[in-house]
């Protein structure tokens, strides 16, 4: 039994769940789980079981953070007004500063009731 289908309790992963997503709900869940560092079946278990989701400062972190800073950027210079951002950048934003701001506290702790748009 391979050590990947186990979860930390040493217990066996064998039932699949699974769902139909927008594509633009899977960028999000993918930029979500870019920022937090943790595999995307690790997050979105912890999510829907509405645990916290620890954020880990690393290279591949920083890394996501600044890549999603610079295409945050890049729309941000493109949006001439303000009045045409969609809620997809403003939740982005979001996301980051939440992410951003635990890393600052030293918490590094994305809420379990953190939700995009609020």
């Amino acid at each position: 039994m391979s050590q990947k289908n186990r979860d930390n309790h040493n217990r066996w992963r064998n039932k699949t769940v699974a769902f139909r997503v927008s594509p633009e709900e899977n960028a999000q869940i993918d930029i979500a789980v870019q920022l937090s560092g943790l595999t995307k079946q690790d997050y979105i278990t912890r999510r829907l079981l509405e645990r916290d989701v620890i954020v880990q400062g690393n290279p591949r972190v920083y890394k996501a953070l600044r890549n999603q800073l610079n295409e945050v950027l890049e729309e941000l210079k493109r949006i001439a007004t303000g009045h045409n951002i969609n809620a997809e950048l403003l939740d982005n934003i979001s996301l980051i500063t939440h992410i951003m701001d635990g890393m600052k506290d030293g918490t590094n702790k994305m809420q379990e009731n953190f939700a995009y748009g609020k």
